[in-house]
């Protein structure tokens, strides 16, 4: 990818992958140039959200960024707290994360599905006016859905190893497997 096609790929939209009902929405901060440019979620080489959803067992073998419409079929699905891609997520400002989280909230609304999980505490709290939020179950719920915060699996956020941020992730599974 050249510099030139990321430069152009800043505040492109990356369409949600979704679905009604689905078990578990995962909820980005928003998406990198790589991901705007690419089309799919989570695309950045460093970035360890597919590893951890493998890991986790969400997924049956390791789902490359361009196979992302296979989550659907496991109930599972991805969209972000801000629809516009930055090359840095400290590009966002805390508005952007609160009209996020309306925007988010809607959706879930619509969508229905059992548990939102935001990757990634800080937008969490940001997004939903949290501020004592920690990584796990929340006590909100968006309509019926309940709310999980889970590290965020950039490569930047070195205080999650995999193994680490699976085994958080693997909570998440299991609380929603027990839900069916």
């Amino acid at each position: 990818m050249s510099p030139e096609e990321l430069l152009a790929a800043r505040d492109r939209v990356v369409p949600d992958v979704v679905a009604d009902g689905l078990r578990v929405l995962f909820c980005g901060i928003n998406p990198s140039l790589t991901t705007a440019v690419t089309g799919h979620h989570f695309a950045h080489p460093g970035n360890r959200f597919w590893p951890v959803l493998h890991l986790s067992g969400f997924t049956p073998r390791r789902l490359k960024p361009s196979e992302q419409g296979l989550l659907l079929d496991s109930g599972l699905g991805i969209t972000n707290v801000v629809a516009r891609a930055t090359a840095r997520a400290d590009e966002l400002d805390a508005e952007e994360f609160r009209e996020g989280g309306r925007v988010l909230a809607a959706k879930v609304e619509l969508l229905r599905p059992r548990w939102l999980a935001v990757v990634g505490v800080t937008a969490y709290r940001t997004a939903f006016a949290e501020r004592g939020a920690q990584i796990g179950a929340q006590d909100r719920t968006i309509g019926g859905t309940r709310v999980w915060a889970l590290p965020n699996p950039s490569g930047l956020n070195a205080h999650w190893t995999v193994r680490t941020m699976a085994e958080e992730y693997g909570r998440l599974r299991a609380a929603a497997e027990n839900e069916r």
